[in-house]
């Protein structure tokens, strides 16, 4: 296998000479192949562990059928790999300048659809989050989090060729717009996920301490009001904080008692049983599902991977100049790292 793989990069390497500066060309010797193989693996234990949870998400769904399709998950999860792949792909072989321009005009249509979503949003769960219809539908926010921080990562970038531009009111007006727009949902995580990240680049472009120590006063403040005057969050911080008997612990129990229930090295794919009490096993609580079925020391070896994708591309960035290509290259993997991060401390 070795040998079949060497051979077709050299041959690759010999159609694509250094010299080659076409899009492929340039993509082929430019690349990061450890980050790319490092994405590799995690899509592949995505996929595996969708597989590990579908049967028990289709039974919820299902409504108990002994007829539903037990890796329906997994087939459609491979299917937008399928897709993705060559996506990703593709986008990584977008230009700068062109990677900008699509980036703006994106943020500014799944903005308008972020508008969109709580007057013609499909209801799920007690929230307006997705558009669209049936196998169509899609959450605006998700695909508006890359797309808005590239865009905040332009416009700071503009402070270093002039610094009596007003980008840090701007970004933080179309932040608070996106925040606002995100609580109407309502999406509490998304929001704090969004402000995190403004905030992470307003570090990084350089904005004084003073006014990052002011930003830090009002974000209190704002959690503040926010659990006084946002039932949302004052549901979050009672559960978290001020949890009594009567307090409904259902989902964060199950998720610990099923994350737990397989020890250090898991009961094996497919043998779980606690899975099947977990509310949403396939998304929000699948890193309970490879808990049970794989283990806790695989669950580990987990969250070293996403340290590692977002390790290797800060480090890589300690050589860029570009103040635009810091930003926007920080700014998502932060974005990528940070929500790896909720979702696994919702597990636990």
């Amino acid at each position: 296998m070795r040998i079949v793989q060497d051979g077709v990069r050299g041959a690759m390497a010999n159609r694509l000479g250094r010299s080659d500066r076409s899009a492929l060309g340039r993509w082929f010797w430019e690349i990061d192949r450890v980050l790319l193989l490092l994405i590799a693996v995690l899509i592949s234990i995505g996929l595996i562990a969708v597989a590990a949870a579908s049967p028990a998400a289709g039974a919820r769904y299902s409504g108990g059928s002994v007829t539903f399709a037990p890796l329906y998950y997994f087939y459609r999860q491979l299917m937008w790999i399928f897709v993705a792949m060559p996506v990703m792909v593709a986008v990584s072989m977008l230009p700068k300048s062109k990677a900008r321009r699509f980036s703006i005009a994106g943020a500014v249509l799944f903005t308008f659809l972020l508008f969109l979503t709580p007057i013609f949003g499909q209801e799920v769960n007690g929230a307006r989050r997705w558009v669209g219809f049936g196998f169509a539908q899609f959450q605006p926010s998700e695909f508006l989090k890359p797309l808005f921080i590239v865009s905040l990562a332009w416009l700071l970038s503009l402070r270093d060729k002039d610094k009596s531009l007003p980008v840090v009111p701007l970004t933080g007006l179309l932040t608070g717009i996106v925040a606002l727009l995100l609580m109407q949902q309502p999406n509490f995580g998304e929001t704090i996920i969004f402000a995190a990240v403004w905030v992470l680049l307003l570090t990084l472009a350089g904005v004084s301490m003073r006014f990052l120590a002011i930003l830090g006063v009002a974000a209190l403040a704002g959690i503040v009001l926010a659990y006084f005057f946002y039932p949302v969050a004052t549901e979050r911080i009672d559960a978290f904080l001020f949890a009594t008997e009567a307090t409904d612990t259902y989902q964060t129990d199950s998720a610990l008692r099923t994350l737990t229930a397989g020890g250090l090295f898991g009961v094996g794919p497919g043998a779980g049983t606690h899975k099947f009490r977990l509310p949403e096993p396939h998304t929000d609580y699948i890193f309970s599902v490879i808990g049970e079925e794989f283990g806790l020391i695989a669950c580990f070896a987990i969250a070293l991977l996403y340290f590692g994708i977002v390790a290797r591309v800060l480090i890589k960035l300690l050589h860029e100049e570009d103040g635009f290509l810091v930003l926007a290259t920080a700014g998502l993997v932060c974005q990528f790292g940070l929500q790896a991060l909720i979702n696994m401390a919702v597990n636990v």
